[in-house]
């Protein structure tokens, strides 16, 4: 059986750009390894297994291929820690403001 169906949501993996694609005003480190992305969408294949070369329609009506990574994605970002110096900001410019 399938990992994906047409119309799953899905997430590929795409490499815009090769490493001697790249510019040569990058650091070369960053210049070293290949510009990747990923990218969620709705399979448009009929059905496909990991790691198959797949078309998607993205949110916004783009079609994109590559490499199916993963079905159903989450996301999973965040904003990371609370910085300190960020939490007391809203009380300090209103304190500001109530002085002028």
């Amino acid at each position: 059986m399938a990992d994906a169906k047409r119309g799953d949501l899905v997430q590929i993996h795409k490499i815009v750009l090769e490493p001697d694609e790249r510019s040569d005003n990058l650091p070369s480190c960053t210049k070293s390894v290949p510009y990747e992305c990923w990218i969620k969408g709705f399979l448009v294949d009929e059905d496909a297994d990991m790691g198959d070369e797949v078309s998607i329609r993205t949110f916004i009506g783009r079609e994109i291929s590559g490499v199916l990574c993963q079905v159903n994605p989450m996301y999973d970002h965040n904003f990371g820690e609370p910085q300190k110096e960020l939490l007391s900001i809203d009380t300090e410019v209103r304190r500001q403001l109530e002085r002028t």
